[in-house]
């Protein structure tokens, strides 16, 4: 635990170094933290957008759209951490401002999620679009029990699929998804011999991260429930 949390906090810090000289030039225009908040909430409307409009102009084929709209989801992830630091930076910080922002995150990951069920379900990936709405009520859950356990008193943060996790998740395989239709075709299904279904189609690349992100983000929500309840008790126990 203590080891995947140094992993993250080192890769999070290398990332700020890289992006900190962007934020100090989004300062200088006078972006706030809730307006750089607000243009990820945008964007990921975009990406809403995207997998509506290809589901309902492409035919099952097309992978494009699961492309375009993987790329949009990075870089509107990047929008989550570039926020923080202009609070930071630019010496920004308000209650307010980190409510927004976590309002403003689960809406962005609803939306989300409302384009790919919606893109699954017209394109009749039924099967995968219920793992979609799974790994949805995951993602919300494991937001919930950490808001909820710090009204409660006590702050939890552990788990393997925290929202960063699953934007670049999500967004990367979408993105490899359609790069790979362009090259492979979005049509194409591998069989083995003797058995009369596929086991694998250029989908699937997009699909079975959703499938893992199904467990893995209501494993998180579990485990941080069950991290909540200890910490509770040590409170209580000090009380």
């Amino acid at each position: 635990m203590a080891q995947q949390t140094s992993l993250r906090t080192n890769l999070q810090l290398g990332i700020y170094r890289v992006i900190d000289p962007f934020v100090k030039v989004l300062i200088k225009v006078g972006l706030t933290p809730n307006a750089v908040t607000l243009i990820g909430f945008i964007l990921n409307i975009g990406v809403a957008g995207i997998f509506i409009w290809g589901a309902e102009e492409s035919t099952r084929d097309d992978l494009s759209e699961v492309g375009w709209a993987g790329a949009l989801i990075l870089f509107a992830g990047l929008f989550d951490m570039l926020d923080g630091q202009v609070a930071r930076l630019g010496n920004m910080k308000s209650v307010f401002g980190a409510l927004f922002d976590s309002v403003l995150d689960r809406y962005s990951e609803l939306i989300m999620f409302l384009g790919i069920c919606y893109y699954l379900v017209a394109n009749h990936y039924f099967l995968s679009s219920i793992f979609a709405f799974v790994a949805l009520i995951g993602s919300m859950m494991v937001s919930y029990v950490r808001a909820r356990a710090e009204g409660l008193g006590v702050e939890i943060k552990g788990g393997l699929m925290q929202r960063p996790e699953r934007v670049v998740t999500i967004g990367l395989f979408a993105l490899i998804c359609g790069v790979t239709s362009a090259y492979i075709g979005g049509d194409f299904k591998w069989y083995i011999p003797g058995i009369k279904y596929h086991v694998f189609e250029t989908m699937s690349i997009f699909t079975v991260p959703i499938t893992i992100l199904a467990v893995l983000t209501n494993l998180t929500a579990f485990r941080r429930l069950m991290d909540a309840k200890k910490a509770l008790g040590e409170l209580n126990n000090q009380g």
